[in-house]
């Protein structure tokens, strides 16, 4: 757990860093893995997500530039990049082994029109000619001498509006890796440049251990006998020069020093306090009573200690204040409704879903929403094939108006079964109101209030 003192950067400790990233490049993702299969990721790195969540309203990529702090070798930076295709992503990294790879990952997915790469520290970044729309650092923060120092200098380089993905390496989560460390550390494995054959020692001292030695059993999988995965598992775990583990506290506490505004977690739907309960309608009366009542620091604090369950403590930050105060889709009236506009999240938005769609259409099935975008933690919804017609069909073109989509269901579905009268306005007008909610309470859908 940090003190959260600040800290002198430390030349030795980062030049064993970057040795480290030399030697074992990171992420080992294959140079033509194509980054379109990973959905989910694609989702959390579209800038429409972000700025959703922050403001309740429906951005485009087109002119905005994003910056990948200690971006390896250039994975995230393609998911950035297909994500939002019409923005400009600004890759760096202290490795000129990872930037090289970086570069000819881009080249071989004919991305070097809209990536570049340079070799950089964070210190350097006002080097760059460019303010930001949105800045990812990820698997950095955790391993740099000074977070609020680290946040103070990508917050110098982040655009008015702009939003910042950071996280941490959580101290309850991976406190057994904690231990290992400490012990390849008295046996002098992390006082000098690692090789194959410390990869293969560490390997060999784990395995000797018996499976039912705590620390084996917490942190070895088979996975680090597997001689393709090795290298790179040996590296980020049990020999990962400069990691170290923090608490949701620490998050608020360096953005308070850092005078920036906690937006959400990255992937929030895993971090409701309310699902840790058996019965959440039916919850002790203290509890009850108590847990409407903390703030958001709070209930993250409280999850964190009751499940720690999440490697990375990920979050969204951004200039205080800069943020859209809006009303809860909850909480609309029928007129916020009739006058919304009623988008399609970008990721649903492929002509792969289309097709899906009319195989549906032609077999009569329902179609199942959560498989074309699988969001970590959202509930799975399928819609009748009726249902899913009427609003995918209007929203794979364009975003639309919900008296659009009413009379489009009403041609769809002209006639009430229960009654055998007329389908109606107000039945037509309820059926999209609650099927709207569920889909955008899930991510699916995206709901600009007039």
């Amino acid at each position: 757990m940090s003190d959260n003192k600040s800290q002198p950067i430390n030349p030795e400790l980062m030049d064993k860093i970057r040795q480290q990233f030399d030697f074992g490049p990171y992420p080992r993702v294959a140079l033509e893995v194509d980054p379109k299969q990973f959905i989910d990721r694609l989702y959390t790195h579209n800038l429409t997500t972000a700025h959703y969540l922050r403001n309740q309203q429906v951005i485009s990529s087109e002119n905005r530039t994003i910056l990948d702090v200690g971006c390896g070798t250039g994975f995230t930076s393609l998911i950035l990049a297909e994500a939002n295709p019409k923005a400009q992503v600004i890759g760096i990294d202290i490795s000129p082994k990872s930037i090289e790879l970086a570069q000819k990952r881009i080249e071989y997915h004919g991305k070097q029109d809209q990536c570049e790469f340079h070799v950089l520290s964070l210190e350097q970044l006002p080097q760059l000619p460019y303010e930001f729309d949105y800045i990812n650092c990820d698997e950095v923060l955790y391993i740099l001498p000074d977070q609020v120092a680290a946040l103070n200098q990508l917050k110098a380089q982040l655009k008015p509006t702009g939003i910042i993905r950071a996280n941490l390496h959580s101290y309850a989560q991976r406190f057994r890796i904690f231990q290992v460390q400490k012990m390849f550390n008295m046996m002098g494995f992390m006082d000098k440049e690692v090789d194959d054959t410390d990869i293969e020692t560490v390997i060999d001292i784990m395995q000797s251990l018996k499976d039912n030695v705590i620390i084996k059993t917490s942190t070895w999988s088979e996975d680090y006998a597997d001689e393709s995965k090795r290298k790179e598992l040996v590296i980020e775990n049990y020999l990962f020069k400069g990691d170290k583990g923090y608490e949701v506290a620490d998050i608020f506490n360096f953005l308070d020093q850092s005078d920036l505004e906690f937006i959400s977690m990255i992937n929030w739907r895993q971090w409701q306090l309310i699902d840790l309960f058996k019965e959440p309608d039916n919850l002790p009366l203290f509890l009850s009573l108590s847990l409407p009542e903390i703030t958001i620091q709070e209930q993250l604090q409280l999850f964190e200690i009751l499940q720690p369950i999440h490697r990375l403590l990920d979050f969204w930050c951004g200039h205080p204040g800069a943020g859209i105060e809006f009303l809860p889709v909850p909480e609309w009236s029928d007129q916020d409704w009739y006058n919304c506009l009623v988008h399609l999240h970008p990721q649903l938005n492929r002509t792969e879903v289309k097709d899906a769609l009319n195989i549906c259409c032609q077999n009569q099935q329902s179609f199942p929403v959560h498989s074309h975008l699988p969001i970590a933690g959202s509930q799975p919804i399928s819609l009748e094939i009726t249902l899913a017609t009427c609003l995918f069909s209007q929203l794979l073109t364009a975003p639309q108006s919900l008296p659009i989509l009413i009379e489009q269901w009403k041609r769809l579905h002209p006639v009430d079964l229960a009654t055998l009268e007329p389908t109606s306005n107000e039945a037509s007008f309820a059926l999209m109101k609650k099927t709207l909610t569920a889909l955008e309470s899930c991510g699916y859908v995206m709901l600009e209030r007039a």
